[in-house]
C-alpha cells in the first residue's frame, strides 16, 4: 500500500534532514561492488595526501633554492651539479616528479574504478526497483500517484551515480582539507576561522537554490510524465498512422511547447537569482581570501617567515579556500540530491497488500469443487460506485463458465478477482471450501492462466512471446511448439523468415510485426503454455476473423476438457459453447444457466444475442 503523498521539505532543517539518506544509499553502493567500493575509498585515502605532500616538498624546494643561491656558489647548472652541494634539492625535485607520477596513476584508477562502480550501482538499484515493483499490488500500479512516485524513483535509480561519485569525492577533499587546515592552524588558526566565516554564505544561498530546483521538479512530476508521453507516442509505430490521418501533430507539438515553456520559465528565474547571489557570495569570499593574503604577506616583510613558508602558506590558503568551497557547495548539493533519493527510498517503502499469509497452503492439484463467490462486493480505490457487488455464484471444478455483459458489467473484475490481482471489499471467495486468502499466492498465480484483452505484445522472438506463459520452461521449446500448435499460432510462425527465433514488433531491428489476429494467437499460446488448472481468457478472439474464431474455440473446447476455464467474449457463437453462462449487468449477476435456459425466457442475454444475431442476416 503506498504511503499518502508527501509534500516536498520547505524549512532549511527539513532538507537537511534529506542527509539521512545517505546511510542506506552507502549501503546500496557496498551491496553493488564491496570490492571496487573498498578500492576506491583506499585510493582516494592515499590520493587525499597528495595536495599537502607536494606542496611541502615545494616549500623545501623554494628553501633550499634560497639557502643554496645566499652561498654566492656556481655560476652554472653544471657546476652546482659538479659541486655536490645540490644533492639535497636533487632528491627534492625527484620526489616531486615521482609523486607527480603517483598522483596521475591513482587519479586514472580512482576514475575507472568510479566509472565501473557507476555501472554496477545502475544494475543492481534497477535489479532492486524491478523486484520491488514486482511485489506490489495492481491497485498500486492503476493509481496515477504511485505512477509519479515510480517515475521518480526510475529517474534516481539511473540518475543518482553522480552522488555516488560526489560523496567519495567529498570523503577524499575532507582529509585533504584537514590537512591544508593543519598546516594553517600551525602559523594561525584564525585564518582557518576568517576562511569559513567568509564561505559559509555561499553554501547557504546554494543549498536555498538547490532545494527550490528540487521543490520544482516534485511538483511537476505528473507534468514531466505528460511530456514523456507526448515525447513517446509522437514517434511510435503504433501512433504514427493515426497521427497522420488526424493531422495531430501540431495539436501535440502545441502542447509539448506549452509544458516545457512553463518549465523553462520557472527553472530560469531560479537561475538568474543563483546567478546573482552567486555573485555577491564570491566577492565576500575573495576579500575573505585577500585579508588572509596580506597577513601572509605582512610576516614574510618582517622576517617571522620564511619565503618558503610564503609560497607554503598562500598555496594552503588558496587550495584550502577553493576546497572548502566546492565541499561547502558539494555538501549543498549532496543535500539537494539527497532530497530526490527521498524518491526513491519512498518508492521502497511501498508494500503490498496482497501478500501470502505465514501459514499459506499450496493450491491443491487436482481442483476437487472450485470456486465459490461469497456476497463478494468490490470497488477500485478512490471509486464512488462498485465494480461488482453481492456476487454469489459457484464456479465448478472441470466447468467452461462464460461470462456475458455489456462493457462495464463487471466481468474483467471478477476475474482479476478471482486470480486474486484484488481481494473482495465484502464477502469472501472460496476454493475447494478455504477462502482465497489461505493459499500461497505465487502456487494461486501458476494454478491460473489468464490472457487478457489488453495483452502484452513483447518485443521478443517469437518463442519467448509464447514461453513467457510459463517463463521457466524458457528452454523447452517441444512445449513453446506445442502450445502453438494448440492456438493455431504456428500457422503464424511457420510464416516467420527465422521462425521461432524471428523477433517480433518493430522496436528493434530485423523485426517483424504482425497483424492484431496474429498477436491474439501467440497470446492464447501463452496461455496453452502455462497449462495451468484454471484458464482465463478475456475476449480472446476480438481481433479474429469469423473462421480463425471458429477453429479457435473449437480447438479451445477440446483441450479445456477436465480443465476449469472461464471465457469473457461479446461474441454469442463462442459463448454458446460454455458449460454455464453468467450475465452480468452493472456488477451483479442478472441471469444464468445454458444458452437454450437463456434464450427460452425473456432478459438481457436474448436481447443481446438477438441484436447480435440480425447484424448478419
Amino acid at each position: 500500500m503506498a504511503p499518502p503523498p508527501k509534500e516536498p521539505p520547505k524549512t532549511f532543517a527539513a532538507r537537511w534532514a534529506a542527509m539521512k539518506n545517505l546511510p542506506p544509499f552507502l549501503r546500496m553502493v557496498w551491496k553493488a561492488a564491496p570490492g571496487l567500493t573498498a578500492a576506491t575509498i583506499l585510493l582516494r585515502l592515499l590520493r587525499a595526501l597528495v595536495p599537502i605532500t607536494s606542496l611541502w616538498i615545494g616549500k623545501l624546494i623554494i628553501d633550499e633554492v634560497i639557502r643554496l643561491v645566499a652561498l654566492d656558489g656556481p655560476e652554472t647548472l653544471t657546476e652546482w651539479w659538479s659541486s655536490g652541494l645540490t644533492g639535497h634539492l636533487a632528491w627534492l625535485v625527484a620526489l616531486e616528479f615521482g609523486l607527480a607520477i603517483v598522483s596521475d596513476l591513482l587519479g586514472r584508477l580512482v576514475g575507472l574504478i568510479d566509472a565501473l562502480l557507476a555501472e554496477r550501482l545502475t544494475i543492481s538499484m534497477t535489479m532492486d526497483l524491478m523486484a520491488h515493483a514486482a511485489e506490489l499490488d495492481l491497485e498500486d500500479f492503476e493509481d496515477a500517484a504511485f505512477q509519479d512516485k515510480l517515475d521518480r524513483a526510475r529517474r534516481q535509480a539511473a540518475g543518482r551515480m553522480t552522488l555516488m561519485g560526489q560523496i567519495f569525492g567529498q570523503m577524499q577533499d575532507i582529509v585533504t582539507v584537514l590537512t591544508f587546515a593543519g598546516g594553517l592552524i600551525a602559523y594561525n588558526p584564525w585564518l582557518v576561522v576568517l576562511l569559513l566565516v567568509t564561505l559559509i554564505p555561499a553554501f547557504l544561498g546554494e543549498a536555498h537554490f538547490n532545494s527550490r530546483n528540487y521543490a520544482l521538479d516534485f511538483g511537476r512530476t505528473s507534468e514531466r510524465r505528460e511530456l514523456d508521453y507526448i515525447r513517446r507516442i509522437s514517434a511510435e509505430s503504433e501512433t504514427a498512422k493515426e497521427i497522420k490521418i488526424f493531422g495531430l501533430h501540431a495539436f501535440l507539438a502545441d502542447r509539448y511547447r506549452a509544458l516545457s515553456e512553463r518549465f523553462y520559465r520557472e527553472r530560469r528565474r531560479i537561475a538568474q537569482a543563483r546567478a546573482g547571489w552567486g555573485a555577491a557570495f564570491t566577492a565576500i569570499g575573495t576579500l575573505g581570501y585577500y585579508a588572509a593574503y596580506l597577513w601572509i604577506v605582512g610576516k614574510t616583510l618582517s622576517g617571522t617567515i620564511t619565503i618558503g613558508d610564503l609560497t607554503f602558506l598562500a598555496g594552503s590558503f588558496q587550495r584550502l579556500r577553493a576546497l572548502l568551497e566546492g565541499l561547502l557547495l558539494s555538501f549543498s548539493t549532496t543535500a539537494a540530491q539527497a532530497l530526490y533519493l527521498d524518491d526513491l527510498f519512498d518508492f521502497f517503502k511501498v508494500t503490498p497488500e496482497i501478500i501470502s499469509a505465514p501459514d499459506a497452503i499450496p493450491v491443491p492439484d487436482p481442483i476437487r469443487q472450485g470456486f465459490v463467490f461469497e456476497n463478494v462486493g468490490f470497488r477500485y480505490p478512490g471509486a464512488t460506485h462498485w465494480a461488482v457487488r453481492d456476487l454469489s455464484f459457484t464456479l465448478h471444478a472441470g466447468e467452461t463458465l462464460a461470462l456475458v455483459g455489456e462493457n462495464g458489467a463487471g466481468k474483467t473484475t471478477l476475474v482479476k478477482l478471482l486470480a486474486r490481482l484484488y481481494d473482495p471489499d465484502e464477502g469472501r471467495i472460496l476454493l475447494d471450501g478455504r477462502d482465497l486468502r489461505d493459499y500461497d499466492l505465487a502456487s494461486l498465480r501458476a494454478a491460473v492462466g489468464v490472457i487478457f484483452q489488453d495483452f502484452v505484445r513483447y518485443n521478443l522472438t517469437a518463442a519467448d512471446n509464447i514461453a513467457v506463459g510459463r517463463i521457466e520452461a524458457r528452454d523447452d521449446r517441444p512445449r513453446i511448439e506445442a502450445a502453438a500448435e494448440r492456438a493455431l499460432a504456428d500457422r503464424v510462425i511457420e510464416k516467420l523468415p527465422s521462425g521461432y527465433d524471428q523477433m517480433i514488433g518493430k522496436r528493434f531491428a530485423n523485426g517483424v510485426e504482425l497483424s492484431g489476429g496474429e498477436w491474439q494467437k501467440l497470446a492464447i499460446a501463452r496461455a496453452y503454455m502455462r497449462d495451468a488448472q484454471v484458464l482465463i481468457l478475456d475476449e480472446p478472439t476480438a481481433a479474429l476473423d469469423a473462421r480463425s474464431e471458429f477453429e479457435v474455440f473449437e480447438r479451445f473446447k477440446e483441450l479445456s476438457a477436465g480443465k476449469t476455464a472461464v471465457l469473457i467474449s461479446h461474441r454469442f457463437s463462442s459463448v454458446r459453447m460454455a458449460d454455464r453462462i453468467l450475465v452480468l449487468d452493472r456488477g451483479r449477476i442478472e441471469a444464468e444457466g445454458t444458452h437454450e435456459e437463456l434464450m427460452e425466457q425473456p432478459g438481457r442475454y436474448r436481447e443481446l444475442f438477438e441484436l447480435q444475431a440480425a447484424g448478419y442476416r
